[in-house]
């Protein structure tokens, strides 16, 4: 079994803030604009739900959660 992992579009994000309320261990908005900041690619166990949930509630869709493929991609 692969582990999820993360990734963020700083672009369509819109700095509602939601990532970091949700899994401050995985996302932090950057100080200067306010933008999605990735701090863990591949979430520990602990925090995976948390992540998910904040891609969820995340209103631009600028973070999606993803199965990576077996060449590790």
């Amino acid at each position: 079994m692969r582990t999820p992992r993360l990734r963020v579009d700083r672009e369509r994000c819109i700095s509602a803030g939601m990532c970091a309320l949700t899994a401050p261990e995985v996302f932090d908005q950057d100080p200067d604009d306010g933008r999605v900041l990735l701090l863990r690619a591949e979430p520990p166990t602990a925090h995976r739900e948390a992540a998910q949930m904040a891609a969820g509630l995340c209103p631009s869709g600028a973070i999606t959660l993803y199965e990576p493929e077996a060449d590790g991609s």
